[in-house]
């Protein structure tokens, strides 16, 4: 999700947009193209689709957080009817474009990271540093909240959620601090949750990592409160579908799960290049590939990107163009 800078008298939504010349120059936008921008964020990589596809390029553009959608409409007003913005979630972009009768598309473009100002604004609950509910939601309009998925999941589940979300192996004993301070009372604020964790990591640990101890237990909660990797199965699932033949897709992921998703279904869509039908058949591979791929192995951002963004420093950026 993405976006460049505060779009005064909306939303203080200042973020800056990641791998955007990378992703444009594959997603290769025309004039007269349909493209969906289905993590909109504040519109930064959205603009950079619109002006490449000038005059007459059009862009959809999906976010689940209507503030994001605020800072997007007012920075891409002058664009005009070349826009069309939708609040809903990417997993459901297929139905949305059937909805707009916009299908097929030129272009699809997924941004998986999480937006600064969700991030940075307490009142969010993303946030570790500063004291703010337990919510987490991108969508804070609907849904389960993080205090919620707390009180609901068993202590068992909590563990598996901090392990496979947010690659914490010590995901067991912080869920039993989590549950134990939430049955006492003693956990009701983001602040209150980024204490419990770091007192749950054994001194060493605490001492060995480079970021906030709480950082791989706040991830974890987060993709799960908004089914990051289930909305992402969908839309992998539904995207081919939806593209033109010569049609490109772009995604951007920040985690290795995700990204490891991604690059499956991308190498299940498509046929490495050179191998015979009849290995490929074997290997499981399909013999008539839907997609080519654009990225033999994911793009990273440059040293420079990461000194001037070092929340960039852990995209990744995959891209392949429909049959």
């Amino acid at each position: 999700m993405d976006g460049d800078r505060t779009v005064a008298g909306v939303t203080d939504f200042a973020h800056i947009t990641v791998l955007a010349d990378q992703a444009v120059q594959l997603l290769a936008p025309r004039p007269g193209g349909v493209y969906c921008d289905a993590t909109l964020g504040g519109g930064g990589h959205a603009a950079r689709v619109l002006d490449a596809s000038s005059p007459d390029g059009r862009l959809i553009g999906i976010d689940r957080d209507p503030d994001a959608l605020a800072a997007a409409r007012e920075r891409l007003s002058p664009y005009g009817d070349r826009v069309t913005l939708v609040h809903g979630a990417f997993g459901d972009a297929r139905a949305i474009l059937e909805q707009l009768g916009a299908l097929p598309v030129d272009g699809f473009l997924l941004d998986l990271g999480i937006s600064s100002p969700q991030i940075d604004r307490a009142e969010r609950g993303f946030s570790f540093s500063r004291p703010g509910p337990l919510d987490m939601r991108m969508d804070p309009t609907e849904g389960e909240t993080a205090g919620e998925l707390i009180r609901r999941v068993t202590t068992e589940e909590l563990g598996e959620i901090l392990k496979r979300y947010g690659d914490e192996k010590f995901g067991k004993k912080i869920a039993r601090a989590i549950k134990e301070a939430f049955a006492e009372d003693r956990l009701a604020t983001t602040s209150e949750l980024a204490a419990i964790v770091a007192a749950a990591l054994p001194g060493r640990e605490r001492a060995l990592r480079k970021t906030d101890p709480a950082t791989k237990s706040f991830q974890a909660l987060r993709i799960a409160v908004n089914d990051e990797v289930g909305q992402l199965e969908r839309f992998l699932a539904d995207f081919p579908a939806c593209l033109r033949p010569g049609g490109r897709i772009v995604v951007i992921a920040f985690h290795s799960l995700e990204d490891r998703l991604v690059k499956d279904r991308f190498r299940d869509l498509s046929r490495h290049p050179g191998m015979p039908e009849d290995i490929a058949r074997a290997m499981g591979i399909r013999p008539d590939p839907e997609l080519d791929l654009l990225t033999r192995k994911p793009l990273f951002p440059s040293d420079q990107e990461v000194l001037r963004n070092p929340r960039s420093r852990s995209a990744r950026l995959r891209a392949a163009v429909r049959r």
